[in-house]
C-alpha cells in the first residue's frame, strides 16, 4: 500500500480519462460545489455542514418527496443551531440558499466532488456510481461515505479509481466531529489532499484509515454492539440492565442497544455482514436476534421500533 502511494505522488496531477480528454485535478481552493447522493440522515447531513461551510450544494435522491423531507430535515436542523446560538439565523438562511436538489444525475454536472451516502448496501452503491459517471466533468473528485464497504471495489466501477475515495462521516453529522478518510489501492495523492483538505473546511478531524472491511470506528464499535445482542439474546441481561450497565459502568454516552436503533439495525447488520465476510473470522458472526429483528422490519428508530419502542414520547424497552 505505501508503494502504491509514493508511485501515485510521483504521478503527474494530470490524468486522461477514456474519451482522450486531458483531465486536471481542481486546487482545493477552487472546491466550490458539493454534490451528494441520498437525501437521507447521512445525506441531508453532508449537505447540512457543506452548505454551512460556504460551498454550493446539490442534493439528489430517488424521489422529489424524499428530497424535499431531506430538506425539512435540514431547515429543522440548521433552525435548531440558530436558536442554541451556534450559528446566525442569516448563516442558517444564506446555507439554505445554496442547496440545489433534483432527481436527475445531471444535477451534478458542475460538481468539484460527489459524496454518495446511499443505504449501506454494496450493490446499490456500484450502481449508483455507474449512473453518476457519465454526468461527471473529468477532473470531478468521487467520494462514498459507505461504513465498511472496500473502496477499493468501488472505485473499480467508476472511470477514475484514482480520483475517488472514502469519506466516512459520523452520524449525526452536524454535530460528530469526525470523518474516516479512507484510500483505495488507486486513489492519487492529490486526490486525498483535496477531501482532507475539504474535511477541514468542513470544520471535520479527520482520522486516515486503511481499506479493511469496516475501517476503524465500526471495526471496533459494531462487534461490540454485536455482543450486546448476544448478551440480551441470551439472557444474561435485559434491554434496560444491558444500556444501564454500559452507561454507568463504562461511562458511554448511550446504551448499546439504543445506540443501535439510532444507527438503525439494518446498518448494524450490514456491517456486521461486511466484516464476517471480509475477515472470515467467527466472532464477528451476525446475532441471530439482530437477524430477525431486522427481518421482522424493526430497524429501531426509523422504523418506530427495535430494541426500544418508540410509539410514545417515552421510548419502552421490547425486551
Amino acid at each position: 500500500m505505501a508503494v502504491a502511494r509514493v508511485a501515485a505522488a510521483e504521478k503527474s496531477p494530470h490524468t486522461k480519462p477514456s474519451n482522450g480528454e486531458v483531465a486536471q485535478f481542481p486546487q482545493t481552493s477552487t472546491l466550490k460545489t458539493v454534490g451528494v447522493i441520498g437525501a437521507g440522515q447521512m445525506g441531508n447531513g453532508i449537505a447540512h455542514v457543506s452548505a454551512l461551510a460556504g460551498l454550493n450544494v446539490r442534493l439528489l435522491d430517488v424521489t422529489d418527496d424524499r428530497v424535499k423531507a431531506g430538506v425539512e430535515a435540514i431547515k429543522k436542523n440548521l433552525g435548531r443551531q440558530a436558536e442554541r446560538g451556534k450559528i446566525s439565523a442569516d448563516a442558517a438562511a444564506q446555507a439554505l440558499k445554496r442547496i440545489k436538489t433534483g432527481i436527475d444525475y445531471k444535477l451534478f454536472q458542475d460538481c468539484d466532488v460527489v459524496i454518495e451516502a446511499a443505504t449501506e448496501n454494496e450493490q446499490i452503491k456500484r450502481e449508483i456510481l455507474k449512473t453518476l459517471v457519465p454526468s461527471l466533468k473529468p477532473d470531478a473528485i468521487i467520494c462514498t461515505n459507505t461504513s465498511s464497504i472496500s473502496i477499493t471495489r468501488l472505485a473499480a466501477v467508476t472511470d477514475r479509481p484514482g480520483r475517488f475515495m472514502g469519506m466516512h462521516f459520523m452520524n449525526p453529522v452536524p454535530v460528530m466531529e469526525l470523518v474516516e478518510l479512507i484510500r483505495g489501492i488507486a486513489t492519487e495523492e492529490q486526490t486525498f489532499q483535496a477531501v482532507k483538505e475539504l474535511t477541514l473546511r468542513l470544520g471535520k478531524k479527520a482520522a486516515v484509515a486503511e481499506d479493511f472491511p469496516a475501517f476503524i470506528v465500526n471495526r471496533i464499535l459494531l462487534p461490540m454492539i454485536n455482543e450486546a445482542v448476544y448478551t440480551l439474546y441470551e439472557g444474561v441481561g435485559s434491554v434496560t440492565a444491558i444500556d444501564t450497565a454500559m452507561k454507568l459502568g463504562a461511562h458511554h454516552p448511550m446504551g448499546p442497544l439504543q445506540l443501535a436503533d439510532f444507527i438503525g439495525l439494518d446498518t448494524c447488520l450490514a456491517v456486521m455482514h461486511v466484516l464476517h465476510d471480509g475477515l472470515a473470522d467467527s466472532k464477528y458472526r451476525p446475532c441471530p436476534l439482530l437477524v430477525k429483528y431486522v427481518e421482522a422490519g424493526w430497524l429501531g428508530r426509523k422504523s418506530g421500533r427495535g430494541f426500544y419502542d418508540y410509539s410514545s414520547e417515552t421510548p419502552v424497552p421490547t425486551r
